[in-house]
């Protein structure tokens, strides 16, 4: 049997667009003389759906539009993910995937598994399936799963979630091989995490498994795809590319198939997922152009460095807005990047107006000494002039704080927070250099000074990062182990940290919940991002 794993990149809610890419790769792959096409998961309404789910009509919508893709494809069989109607009771909707032959739904599988932890809420939405069943295609009994029904590994998750194991029920039931579709998102080091799991599910099953993962942004999630097909002895013998959309074939009979290339290096992984989350997010956002604040420093020069590399040059626009705090050799820094990059570059100088202002509250701060509140109008000067440039010519402005500005709240609301789309938020300082090193071997855009120079705000004379926070070798650890881990004080101080910068790090990242709940969505690269898979409270007391 030759069977067609069709790794495409959906639109959530865009049923009618999804539905022409589905038909596209259908067409193309029986060219190529698929006998099975694969799609994943949920691949008619993209995903997450989430609260879509809830409008009238969503659902029928949904099983509507499989109704004609199978009707338009009389000749071709496909597995699809979609969302079908269930009982009377309960949510009266699953998560499902229809094998379709002849023109019509054959079979329908429910998923059995919801997951409910991290980013995931789908018991929130779905009724889970209760029985499993083999399909027969062609000559061979397949089980057909969705994601989460192959993920109840001890080893994987830490401990058993479910009391059911989808895939081994299939096995008691006779199949030959598991297809199993999925929109498993990504996070650094989530490709390992897969191997590991397909590893043990063979060594217990001893039947071939076929994965197709969705591929894209959608939104904070970012899906790398990396689709495979491995045998009973738990051999890759298929292989889809990651970060694109992809069609591989392969043998069933012989277990051979396409093989596509995957990075090597870390930085190319995560680097690669920030360029198709910023890609797609303006893509489905209905943006073509953005707008980057450019300081001069190791930050904004990467997010700068990652949009040329998602939309080319001639989408970005950078903008230095110095003061009479910044740097001549970071003004310098900033222009040279723009002209090295090609992109537009635009000075606006924010001393008049950031005087203005501090003229129009000199009565109300009468006796005061000057403090953080006149750094912080500088920075709102300059988010305001983001977004003007953002209003007046139709972009969106990429923020450019990293993950430990933002822990830690060293960051200013409805300044450098301003924008529509904050790219590096889930990137800690150390891992910011790291990427930017890595980008830069190819654009050689970045300044050696700006890889060495004591990272700063420039706010006020002599000002360095480290007058108000620990050095980030020591707050990036601290912070990967808190927030990350969920690690406690005195399992912090047990990985060499002393009691008071630990104490001092976990208070600043506490008290700055409220800010991070007012920032713009950020793209998910670690197994704990700060949006949709945290949910701390903003009013708390200490434990």
């Amino acid at each position: 049997m030759r069977v067609a794993l069709a790794q495409i990149n959906t639109s959530t809610g865009a049923i009618d667009e999804n539905c022409k890419r589905i038909d596209r790769y259908l067409k193309h792959a029986s060219v190529r003389g698929a006998e099975l096409v694969v799609f994943p998961e949920l691949a008619i309404v993209g995903y997450p759906p989430k609260d879509l789910l809830d409008q009238d009509g969503f659902v029928r919508r949904s099983r509507q539009a499989l109704d004609r893709l199978a009707a338009d494809h009389p000749k071709e069989k496909f597995i699809v993910g979609f969302v079908d109607t269930g009982g009377k009771e309960g949510k009266g909707r699953a998560n499902a995937a229809a094998y379709v032959e002849g023109g019509k739904i054959q079979f329908i599988h429910r998923k059995v598994l919801l997951p409910n932890y991290d980013v995931f809420d789908e018991v929130r939405y779905f009724d889970a399936g209760r029985n499993v069943d083999v399909v027969k295609i062609g000559d061979r009994k397949i089980g057909i799963t969705i994601c989460e029904d192959i993920w109840n590994d001890e080893s994987i998750l830490g401990r058993k979630l479910y009391g059911r194991n989808p895939a081994e029920e299939l096995k008691q039931m006779g199949a030959e091989l598991i297809i199993n579709i999925s929109a498993s998102p990504y996070h650094d080091g989530k490709e390992q995490v897969r191997r590991k799991l397909v590893d043990g599910l063979i060594e217990d099953l001893r039947l071939p498994i076929l994965l197709v993962n969705l591929v894209g942004g959608n939104d904070e999630l970012l899906f790398d795809g990396g689709s495979f097909a491995a045998d009973a002895r738990g051999k890759i013998f298929c292989r889809a590319k990651v970060f694109e959309e992809d069609l591989v074939f392969m043998d069933l009979d012989l277990m051979q198939g396409e093989f596509r290339d995957w990075p090597e290096e870390e930085q190319e992984w995560m680097s690669r997922a920030l360029v198709m989350g910023l890609r797609d997010y303006a893509r489905k956002c209905g943006f073509q152009k953005v707008v980057v604040g450019l300081s001069g420093g190791i930050d904004s020069s990467l997010v700068a460095l990652l949009a040329v590399e998602a939309l080319g040059p001639k989408n970005v626009m950078g903008v230095s807005m110095p003061s009479r705090f910044t740097s001549p050799m970071s003004r310098e820094d900033a222009e040279s990047l723009a002209k090295k990059l090609g992109i537009e570059f635009l000075t606006l100088p924010i001393d008049p107006i950031a005087q203005s202002y501090e003229e129009a509250l000199s009565d109300a701060f009468s006796g005061k000494k000057r403090d953080v509140t006149e750094e912080n109008i500088q920075a709102r000067v300059r988010g305001n002039l983001l977004m003007a440039l953002s209003n007046k010519f139709g972009s969106l402005v990429l923020s450019t704080g990293n993950k430990s500005e933002l822990a830690v709240g060293y960051c200013t609301q409805y300044g450098d927070m301003a924008g529509g789309l904050a790219v590096i938020s889930d990137l800690p300082k150390e891992k910011v250099y790291k990427m930017a090193r890595h980008l830069n071997r190819k654009w050689n855009a970045i300044a050696e000074r700006v890889f060495t120079r004591p990272p700063s705000a420039e706010l006020r004379p002599n000002q360095k990062d480290e007058d108000s926070l620990p050095p980030y070798s020591v707050l990036d650890p601290i912070l990967r182990l808190y927030v990350e881990e969920m690690a406690g004080v005195e399992e912090i101080m047990g990985a060499g940290f002393d009691r008071a910068t630990v104490q001092r790090v976990i208070d600043l990242v506490d008290r700055n919940e409220f800010k991070r709940r007012q920032a713009a969505p950020g793209l998910r690269l670690s197994a704990k991002a700060f949006g949709v898979g945290r949910r701390m409270p903003i009013a708390r007391g200490s434990a």
